[in-house]
């Protein structure tokens, strides 16, 4: 009984001496030295000669070598333990640090990313601004000016029947009564004059169809205010003639452009609409791209 008390005892010193060696405490020989100390304490030197208190004094004796030889091991382990501890501290602060850092990073570039959005949405507010700023005359001139610059017509010669027109002895204008478009109404059908409402670049292109004759060809001419400025010209003798032309012209506000036929020829023309004059705005024009050109 009083051996296993003495072992009691020495377990509950060694407990306590591990404690101490995990808190930092202690040291080997410390801890060697004070179970020592603990061993005289519970084993104190006995006078009495019997058999029995001999041999529990052998068994504590004992069983401290053997607890002593634990402990030294187990105090290996613990000051092991704590450098593992140390080192993976050591590892886990490093990786924090550049997951941090990486973190940052990212956090500058998105910060830099959202003033470069915040600049372009402010750019775009200030000109949607601007263009609120419009007032409603401003708009109906940009309209009107708009409409000032649609201007194209197409018309072909006869509006019904068919049959020759030609020849005559003198020139004459062609009027082309089947008008297909006339926007702007700058095409007259009566006259056959088209008069530019716009200074500015316009195309024009006619054609001309005819029966074929060995002595009467087929030709007529495009005009600007009374210039002959382009010829369309057919003959042969057999089957039909045709031919079409076109060219561009610098108009000022006001000038005139018709097709003529030429005195001696002749032309048809029938519902399948052979003969047609058209004409149509490219751009209008300022003053100083006139000099230029």
């Amino acid at each position: 009984m009083k051996g296993l008390l003495c072992t009691l005892l020495l377990l509950e010193t060694f407990v306590f001496v591990v404690q101490q060696q995990v808190d930092g405490g202690l040291t080997e020989n410390e801890i060697s030295q004070q179970l020592s100390n603990e061993d005289r304490r519970q084993n104190p030197a006995q006078t009495d000669p019997r058999r029995d208190e001999t041999d529990s004094q052998q068994y504590c004796h004992l069983s401290f070598s053997d607890i002593h030889a634990a402990l030294r091991e187990l105090t290996a382990t613990v000051t092991e333990q704590k450098a593992n501890i140390r080192a993976l501290e050591t590892q886990l602060r490093e990786e924090l640090n550049k997951k941090t850092d990486a973190l940052e990073t990212r956090l500058r570039d998105s910060e830099k990313t959202a003033e470069q959005q915040t600049v372009i949405l402010e750019d775009l507010n200030k000109k949607t601004d601007e263009m609120s700023n419009l007032t409603e005359s401003q708009v109906e001139e940009l309209r009107k000016g708009n409409r000032d610059r649609e201007i194209a017509f197409s018309a072909a010669l006869m509006e019904s029947g068919g049959g020759d027109i030609g020849p005559f002895t003198t020139e004459i204008t062609l009027t082309y009564r089947n008008v297909f478009t006339n926007i702007g109404n700058a095409y007259n059908p009566i006259t056959g004059i088209f008069t530019a409402p716009l200074k500015g670049a316009y195309m024009f292109n006619f054609s001309i169809y005819g029966h074929s004759s060995p002595s009467t060809p087929s030709t007529v001419y495009i005009v600007k205010n009374g210039e002959k400025v382009v010829i369309a010209h057919g003959h042969q003798d057999q089957y039909a003639v045709n031919s079409s032309k076109g060219v561009v012209l610098i108009l000022e506000v006001g000038d005139v452009v018709y097709v003529r036929l030429w005195s001696g020829t002749r032309i048809y023309d029938d519902k399948n609409n052979h003969m047609t004059f058209s004409g149509y705005l490219l751009f209008p024009l300022r003053e100083q791209e006139l000099c230029r050109m």
